[in-house]
């Protein structure tokens, strides 16, 4: 009875790092076009008392001729849409990217089902502050209880405390009635139109 009892507590333990081993081997093509992100958890300084002003944020993943991950991305930041253009190099070992000119010595996904969500974790190095990040990618405005299932277990599994983690707020700036969508306002949430323009 022992031995059963062991082999599968043994089974339990090893399921998230055999997930993890399979996908760092994922094919990146999976992971590449329009996300929004819903969700983060993060060790920055000031993103605990910052959380509830954070908006939902747009990205879009390409695929380089080299393999490496172009991440170009949208954030609305207090008055100013933040657009910008990360070019990650494939790590030696797995579908692992960096790009530590940039602060990002590490970029995963965790985990996907690669239809509707993705748990995507950062490792950065930012001037004189190292901390990471996991953030729950979605293909729709909103997230799917699996996907936010996914990103809670992660990042308590990571060691974030729940002051840590948050999810992000539509941004309401520049509402009128019968607008458009608030997400297509003062800061382009999905960032398709200027990236695939550029």
């Amino acid at each position: 009875m022992r031995g059963v009892l062991l082999t599968a507590l043994l089974a339990v333990v090893s399921l998230p790092r055999v997930r993890a081993v399979w996908l760092g081997r994922l094919d990146p093509k999976q992971l590449l076009g329009s996300w929004y992100v819903l969700a983060v958890a993060s060790g920055e300084k000031g993103f605990a008392s910052e959380k509830a002003t954070k908006n939902i944020e747009g990205v879009v993943v390409t695929l380089t001729p080299e393999n490496n991950l172009k991440v170009r991305s949208s954030r609305h930041r207090l008055e100013t849409c933040d657009l910008s253009v990360m070019e990650l190099l494939r790590q030696n070992s797995g579908w692992v990217f960096e790009n530590p000119s940039l602060g990002v010595l590490e970029y995963r996904v965790l985990g996907s089902n690669f239809r509707d969500y993705a748990i995507v974790f950062t490792q950065l190095e930012l001037e004189d502050e190292a901390f990471s990040t996991v953030e729950l990618y979605s293909r729709a405005e909103w997230a799917s209880p699996a996907g936010l299932s996914h990103f809670t277990k992660w990042s308590q599994s990571l060691g974030f405390l729940s002051q840590q983690q948050a999810r992000l707020q539509t941004d309401l700036n520049g509402v009128a009635a019968g607008g458009p969508a608030p997400t297509s306002l003062s800061c382009p949430v999905l960032p398709g139109d200027w990236v695939l323009q550029t």
